[in-house]
């Protein structure tokens, strides 16, 4: 039987959240610690599909670390929006 695998808490989120290297998947900004691309979590949102499909498609994101990068998204939106 397969052990499941545990998801960090909060407070064991990697720091930083999203990575991104010229050697690691071309590039692409990645969930740290993964080979997820970030933008497919962008992706799976704006067709309308929920986070938790997301999660079960890959599952070597946690809820908390799609969840801190979401806020952070929202953040930066957030203040480059009051910046302009």
């Amino acid at each position: 039987m397969r052990q499941q695998k545990e998801h960090p808490t909060m407070l064991e989120l990697p720091d930083p959240l999203v990575t991104s290297r010229p050697d690691f998947v071309s590039g692409t900004p990645c969930f740290a610690g993964t080979r997820v691309p970030v933008k497919g979590l962008f992706d799976y949102l704006a067709k309308g599909h929920p986070l938790d499909e997301f999660l079960r498609q890959f599952p070597s994101v946690s809820r908390e670390h799609a969840v801190a990068v979401l806020i952070r998204a929202g953040v930066h939106f957030a203040s480059a929006t009051n910046a302009a």
